[in-house]
C-alpha cells in the first residue's frame, strides 16, 4: 500500500472526545478533520464500532480516517457504548439501545461547527451492518452509507446460522466478542474512573452465545435488525462491498436487486477486510474510491461515481486448492444491474454419479449417503475473517464420505456468476436432517478446489420460521441455495457437486447420524451462467493501487502464531481440528502500549458418537503501560446431546497478575429442530 503523506488539506486530530446521547452516557470518539474546518465547515463520516479505537483498531484507522479527512471530511471513530473508552455495558449487537446512540451520534456530527450538517457512514462487518440498520431509520443527516461485509438478513446470512443450521462461527464469534467486552478503558483518556467502568461491564455482561442459542429459528429476535424485512426503509445511496473469501457475499446481490435507491456494488477476491488491504489479493485503492463516493453525494460534484456498472466484481480463474492464496487470478466484469441480463439460470440434470449437460435424459438408482462426522474439517472457516490459512483445503477426503456427481470435461470454458442451487428428492431416515452441498471445480489431475456451498437444515424446508420434522422414508422436494461467485471453470476441467450429511466442524452436526437417499432422476443442478465473450464486456473502473495514511508506529515486543491443525487418532478415534491465532503482543509507541491478543480454538468429537461433538474457546486480552498491566481470559464450551446444548462460560479478570473477577456460567438450552 501506499502511504500518502501529502493531501489537499492539513489534518487536525482530536484522539478523544466524550459525545453525550439521550440517557446521560458518554460515547469516546476520536476524529480527524481538515483544519479548514474551523471555518468552513464539511461533512462528517461516522464509524460505530466496538473493537476499541485506542488500540484494536488503532492502526486501521489511522490509514482511513486521516487519509478521507485530508479529502475534506470529519471522520468520527466512537466506540459502541460499553465497548473502549465508553460508558455503559454492551449487551448484544444491533439492539435498540445501538441505534439510538447512533442516531444522536450523527445528530451531534451534524450540530457541530465543524460540520455543514451532512453525514455519511461507513463500516465493515460490524460497522457495515449499523450503517445500512441507521440508513433504514432515516436520521435527517445521514447523505449516503458505504457498507461493507455486512448482511441484510440476520438469520439467513449472518455469523450465526446457514439454511437453520447452526454454525460454530456463532460460537467462535460469541467468544470473540466475550473476550472484547471484557476488556478495560484507557485510564489514560477516561482518568481514575476506569476501574469502576470496567467493573461494571465485568458485573453486567453475560456471554450472548446464550442468547442466540436460545433463537434457533427465524423469529422477532433476528427480524430485529434486518434491514431485508422493508428495504424500502433504506432511502439514501447505498456502496455495498464484499470478497468472495468472506461469508456475507451474498448481501451484496440482493440490495442490489432489492434497494430502490442510487446504489453501487463491488466483490472482489477478499476476505473480510477492507479492499485496500484485501487479502486474498489484488488489493485496490478503495479509499480513493470512497472519497469519490463521498464526493459525489455529499458534495454534489459531478465526478460520475455512478457511471461504473451496477456491479463490478472479480471473475476469478481456477485455482490448485490452498488453505491460502496471495492473489487469486481473475479480471474485473461489470454487470449493468441484478438481476444481470447477461446470467442465465441452466438445469443440468443429475445421473449415476454424473452431471449431464441441459436436456439431457440420464437415468440413475436412487443414491445414499451417511456421511462420517470427518466431512467437512476441511471446510475452512464459515467466513475468512482476517487471516487465512482459514480457507478450504483439497475437497477429495471430503468427497470420500459424500455423494459426488461429476460433469463430463468441460468442451469450452465455463463461467458463474451468482448462487447455483440443488433441486434435490430425497428422503432421510430420522426427523432431524441437513444435507451439505459443495460445488467444486476438479482439475485434470483430480486436485478439487470448493467454489461455493450450501447448506439447509431439512426440518426448515419450508421455511425458517416454522420447522417441520420430516417423516423417515418419505420423499421431500428441496431447494438448497449456494452461496454466490464469481468462478471461471476451464476447459478440460470438471463441475463437480457433493452433498453430505454433516459438515463438522463447520456446522454443527444434526442429532444423531442421518441416511439419506437421493433419488438422481427427480434431481438438477442449477447454474448461474455468466455468457458474455470479453469483448462485449461492460468497461469496469480501472482501480488505482491501494492508498491511506501512514499506520501509527507500533512494533513487535512478541511474534504471534498460527496454526491450524487436523488430527486423527486411530487408537480411540478421537479427532480435532485446532486453530491457533495468537497475534503476539504489539506495542503502539504513540500511546506506550502493549497489546496482547490470543485465541485458541479446538472442535472435538469421536468417531460418529454424535453426542461426542464439542466446541472449546478461549481467549487472552491484555494491556500494560507502565504500572498498568492488566488481563482477561475466557473461556467458552459447548456440547449436545440428542435434546439439548449445554453451554459452560468463564470470565478471569486480573490487574498486576491479581484476579479481580471470577465468573461462570451454565446453561441447558432445549434443541429447537436443530
Amino acid at each position: 500500500m501506499k502511504e500518502v503523506t501529502s493531501q489537499p488539506y492539513a489534518v487536525k486530530e482530536e484522539e478523544h472526545v466524550w459525545i453525550p446521547v439521550r440517557d446521560g452516557t458518554r460515547l469516546a470518539a476520536r476524529i480527524w478533520r481538515p483544519v479548514p474546518s474551523e471555518t468552513d465547515p464539511v461533512p462528517g463520516i461516522l464509524e460505530f464500532i466496538p473493537y476499541r479505537k485506542r488500540d484494536l483498531t488503532a492502526l486501521r484507522d489511522s490509514v482511513n480516517h486521516p487519509y478521507m479527512a485530508g479529502y475534506g471530511y470529519a471522520c468520527v471513530r466512537v466506540d459502541l457504548r460499553g465497548s473502549g473508552d465508553s460508558e455503559g455495558v454492551l449487551d448484544d449487537e444491533y439492539l435498540e439501545q445501538e441505534f439510538e446512540d447512533g442516531e444522536d451520534v450523527l445528530a451531534w456530527m451534524a450540530e457541530q461547527p465543524w460540520c455543514n450538517g451532512r453525514t455519511g457512514m461507513m463500516g465493515i462487518s460490524w460497522g457495515g451492518f449499523n450503517a445500512l440498520q441507521l440508513a433504514a431509520r432515516r436520521p435527517p443527516s445521514l447523505g449516503a452509507v458505504a457498507a461493507l461485509s455486512y448482511s441484510d438478513d440476520r438469520y439467513a446470512d449472518d455469523v450465526h446460522y446457514m439454511g437453520g443450521c447452526l454454525l460454530s462461527d456463532n460460537l467462535s464469534w460469541a467468544s470473540t466478542m466475550f473476550a472484547y467486552t471484557s476488556c478495560p478503558p484507557d485510564p489514560q483518556l477516561v482518568g481514575p474512573d476506569w476501574r469502576t467502568m470496567w467493573y461494571e461491564r465485568l458485573d453486567g455482561m453475560t456471554p450472548w452465545l446464550a442468547e442466540w442459542l436460545t433463537h434457533q429459528r427465524r423469529d422477532a429476535y433476528w427480524q430485529h435488525g434486518s434491514v431485508c424485512e422493508d428495504y424500502s426503509a433504506v432511502q439514501c445511496p447505498v456502496l455495498a462491498v464484499s470478497g468472495w473469501a468472506d461469508g456475507y457475499s451474498n448481501a451484496v446481490f440482493r440490495l442490489l436487486e432489492q434497494l430502490d435507491v442510487p446504489r453501487r456494488g463491488l466483490i472482489g477476491p477478499w476476505s473480510h477486510k477492507y479492499p485496500h488491504l484485501g487479502v486474498p489479493g489484488p488489493a485496490i485503492g478503495f479509499l480513493q474510491e470512497l472519497v469519490r463516493w463521498w464526493d459525489h453525494w455529499l458534495k454534489d460534484e459531478d465526478n460520475g461515481v455512478m457511471d461504473a456498472p451496477m456491479l463490478c466484481t472479480w471473475m476469478q480463474e481456477s485455482m490448485p486448492p490452498s488453505t491460502a492464496y496471495d492473489e487469486r487470478p481473475g479480471r474485473w466484469v461489470g454487470e449493468p444491474g441484478w438481476l444481470s441480463p447477461h446470467v442465465e439460470r441452466v438445469a443440468h440434470p443429475l445421473g449415476q454419479n454424473r452431471i449431464g449437460r441441459p436436456g439431457q435424459q440420464l437415468s440413475s438408482p436412487p443414491l445414499s449417503v451417511e456421511s462420517p462426522l470427518s466431512v467437512g474439517q476441511f471446510a475452512g472457516k464459515w467466513c475468512s475473517y482476517n487471516a487465512p490459512p482459514d480457507l478450504p483445503y483439497d475437497q477429495r477426503e471430503e468427497d470420500g464420505g459424500s455423494l459426488v456427481f461429476d460433469s463430463e470435461p468441460l468442451r469450452e470454458r465455463c463461467e458463474i456468476l451468482g448462487g447455483p442451487v440443488l433441486h434435490a428428492t430425497l428422503e432421510v431416515d430420522r426427523p432431524v436432517a441437513m444435507i451439505a452441498v459443495r460445488l467444486s471445480d476438479v482439475a485434470p489431475d483430480g486436485r478439487a478446489t470448493r467454489a461455493t456451498y450450501g447448506l439447509l437444515n431439512l426440518t426448515h424446508r419450508n421455511g425458517h420460521a416454522e420447522p417441520e420434522e420430516l417423516v423417515p422414508g418419505e420423499r421431500y422436494e428441496v431447494r438448497v441455495q449456494l452461496n454466490g461467485v464469481a468462478q471461471a471453470f476451464p476447459e478440460g476441467h470438471r463441475i463437480r457437486v457433493s452433498v453430505s450429511t454433516s459438515y463438522w466442524p463447520l456446522a454443527w452436526p444434526p442429532p444423531e447420524p442421518v441416511r439419506m437417499t437421493v433419488h438422481p432422476e427427480e434431481s438438477r443442478l442449477e447454474l448461474p451462467i455468466r455468457s458474455i465473450t470479453e469483448p462485449d464486456e461492460l468497461p469496469t473502473p480501472l482501480f488505482a493501487e491501494p492508498e491511506g495514511t501512514p499506520p501509527l508506529p507500533s512494533s513487535v515486543v512478541r511474534p504471534g502464531e498460527e496454526r491450524w491443525t487436523v488430527s486423527r487418532d486411530l487408537v480411540d478415534y478421537r479427532s480435532s481440528l485446532e486453530v491457533v491465532k495468537d497475534l503476539g503482543v504489539l506495542h503502539l509507541e504513540d500511546v506506550d502500549l502493549d497489546v496482547t491478543r490470543r485465541a485458541y480454538e479446538r472442535y472435538s468429537w469421536t468417531g460418529d458418537d454424535f453426542d461426542s461433538v464439542r466446541g472449546e474457546i478461549e481467549w487472552v486480552m491484555g494491556f500494560r503501560r507502565g504500572d498498568w498491566d492488566v488481563h482477561t481470559t475466557t473461556r467458552t464450551i459447548l456440547t449436545s446431546d440428542a435434546t439439548h446444548f449445554r453451554l459452560h462460560a468463564t470470565l478471569d479478570a486480573y490487574e498486576d497478575n491479581r484476579r479481580v473477577r471470577s465468573r461462570n456460567w451454565e446453561w441447558e438450552i432445549p434443541r429447537d429442530h436443530v
